[in-house]
């Protein structure tokens, strides 16, 4: 059987053989658990070598990948022709099986579209639901008042019917339905009683796309040959019915933000990211002018980067809306590879009757400061996002300490969780290390561990420390237990520095800090000097809490170890009795005093004859 790399030797035989027979074609992949259930759906440009990346080297991955790989018993691959198909499959996927482990986007269902209905005559109205029946669907817009905005201008300016009838050909030629108010005061031009044919009403239907694209000036232009046209030939009732719609556009258009000297239609994406939510916002620009925006809730972002946020939030874009690409797409971060590949397919499919999008990260100048707004507006979107949840009670409110301390340590985020060692020895015998978590500032009891440490002899603190941490990030645990935001050592500089060291060495990336206890410094690796704060400080308090529980639960388990061990050597102290008959012993009956104090008939039931006649005579001498 081919080789998969650097697989675990306890991954599922049937796994394996999937890895090992996987194709180089494009398509979409799905991981299951034990239970059959997928908690990953994932697409690439080549099956074989994106699958089997996740099983070449955990110590790679971050810890959300990580724990997920751990929980993978079985695969699925669905071959597609092209990357853009693949595209498409997962979206369809993530909707239908809502993977534990995928990025979700906030169920826009109760959003708001304009449709134009695939009837004889269209009607245009607010819809909250998306059915595939050939009509035209504009959005989703995030705000129901800009919408309505927008159905109050077309109102104002086309005489579109706003009534419900069946207009059949039969049923106009019938007489069946008679005409409103809306036409006796010019809203409507009376399609029901045949007033009106149906190209005169789909060309108004075609000038209503166009300004909802935003090709206002092109639509200006083409009402105003049509005026010049219908005044010429002395049709002056009609000639000022254009007059009025030109007007109403013009207003309409100078209430836009003019935010380009550059009439190119663009749209712009940016992500603001939490810990585990993000929002993107999308700017969409026609011919140099801001026509509209919406904003996209991402969850379950755990440590995903933003370029693949900026790919899961194009592709959900592009997909659910039905209007032509722009020109140019504006991105603040430059996307992967295979995802850029796959939306250029997508956008190509698209395009009618332009040239290729372009991607572009922009740096300097104009586009830069257009894309910071929009960078501007995704932050503050987030930031009420974070506050309504914490109204819901759906996230605790971040404590005054994790706030300080991400300022004092200048972490790039909050760290929500943090582990802190502590070593515990006599003179070098059952070294000892123990691991305590606090998550939100609050220590996580169930996420404690401790260590027997094995991989040195005598009295080496900083040997001591590079075995705790090497085998909670390195080892089964890893997968067990999510990584933490930051790493706290009981210790000054050199413990903080063989830390940082011993993760280097695993390839990761957590920052790291030590607190000394003669000073209460704190001290980060590399650096020369330490940090002294204020006593009164939040953050020095929580550091504190951690290295004193740290402390408690190290001492604990190490006076555990050390009583076992004494009253170990007391029982093997007796001529016969070894290591594990004294384990056996203890298991049985609890104590040596508990044992001291039975007949020699029960002591044999476990050690036998000959053993119980021993320690009989060793404590009823």
């Amino acid at each position: 059987m081919p080789s998969t790399g650097n697989t675990s030797p306890d991954m599922a035989p049937e796994l394996r053989e999937k890895l090992a027979s996987l194709p180089t074609s494009p398509g979409v992949y799905r991981f299951m658990n034990a239970k059959g259930v997928a908690i990953y759906v994932g697409k690439a440009k080549n099956l074989r070598n994106r699958v089997r990346s996740y099983f070449q080297d955990r110590s790679r991955l971050n810890g959300k990948t990580a724990v997920m790989v751990g929980h993978i018993v079985n695969l699925e691959v669905i071959i597609t022709s092209s990357e853009v198909e693949a595209l498409i499959l997962e979206n369809n996927l993530i909707k239908e099986l809502r993977p534990r482990y995928n990025v979700s986007l906030k169920d826009d269902k109760s959003y708001p579209y304009l449709v134009i209905t695939n009837e004889r005559f269209p009607r245009i109205f607010l819809t909250r639901q998306v059915r595939r029946d050939g009509s035209l669907y504009f959005g989703p817009y995030t705000e129901a008042h800009q919408l309505r905005l927008i159905l109050d201008l077309i109102g104002s300016i086309f005489p579109v019917r706003s009534c419900k009838y069946r207009l059949t050909e039969e049923a106009v030629a019938a007489r069946k339905y008679k005409v409103c108010l809306d036409f006796h005061i010019h809203k409507c031009k009376g399609p029901c009683e045949g007033l009106q044919d149906e190209e005169e009403y789909a060309g108004m239907i075609r000038e209503i796309v166009q300004l909802l694209k935003g090709r206002i000036s092109g639509l200006v232009r083409s009402l105003g040959a049509e005026q010049q046209r219908k005044a010429a030939e002395l049709k002056f009732e009609e000639a000022a019915a254009l007059k009025a719609q030109i007007d109403g556009l013009k207003r309409y258009a100078d209430r836009q933000k003019v935010v380009s000297a550059d009439p190119v239609d663009r749209d712009l994406f940016a992500i603001a990211a939490g810990e585990d939510d993000a929002c993107g916002v999308v700017f969409k620009i026609r011919e140099g002018k801001l026509i509209g925006s919406q904003h996209l809730y991402l969850t379950n972002t755990g440590s995903v980067d933003t370029a693949a946020l900026l790919a899961t939030l194009l592709g959900h874009y592009y997909l659910e809306t039905p209007d032509l690409m722009p020109e140019e797409i504006l991105l603040q971060e430059p996307l992967g590879d295979d995802e850029a590949e796959a939306l250029r397919q997508l956008v190509s499919s698209r395009q009618l009757e332009r040239k290729t999008v372009r991607f572009v990260v922009p740096k300097i100048g104009e586009k830069a400061q257009l894309l910071a707004m929009c960078h501007q507006n995704a932050e503050h979107h987030l930031h009420e996002f974070m506050l309504q949840k914490q109204q819901r009670g759906e996230i605790a409110r971040i404590p005054a300490s994790l706030e300080a301390l991400k300022k004092v340590l200048r972490l790039e985020k909050l760290p929500e969780r943090i582990e802190c060692f502590d070593n515990s020895h006599i003179q070098g015998s059952d070294y000892v290390s123990a691991m305590v978590t606090f998550v939100s500032g609050k220590p996580r009891k169930s996420d404690y561990r401790k260590f027997r440490l094995k991989s040195f002899e005598g009295s080496d603190d900083y040997a001591a420390m590079h075995e705790a941490v090497t085998r909670r990030y390195g080892a089964s645990l890893a997968g067990e237990l999510p990584m933490p935001d930051l790493v706290i050592v009981d210790g000054g500089k050199g413990q903080a520095n063989v830390a940082a060291a011993a993760l280097r060495e695993l390839g990761l990336d957590i920052p790291v800090a030590g607190l000394a206890k003669r000073l209460e410094e704190i001290w980060l690796p590399h650096e020369r000097d330490p940090y002294n704060l204020p006593k009164t400080s939040p953050a020095l308090k929580l550091l504190q809490q951690m290295r004193d529980e740290a402390h408690r639960f190290a001492v604990t388990y190490h006076r555990k170890l050390r009583t076992e061990r004494t009253i170990r050597t007391e029982l093997t102290g007796i001529p016969g009795i070894g290591e594990k008959t004294a384990e056996r012993l203890l298991r049985q009956f609890g104590s040596v005093e508990a044992i001291a104090s039975l007949p020699e008939e029960e002591i044999s039931s476990v050690a036998g004859k000959k053993n119980a006649a021993s320690i009989y005579r060793h404590f009823h001498p």
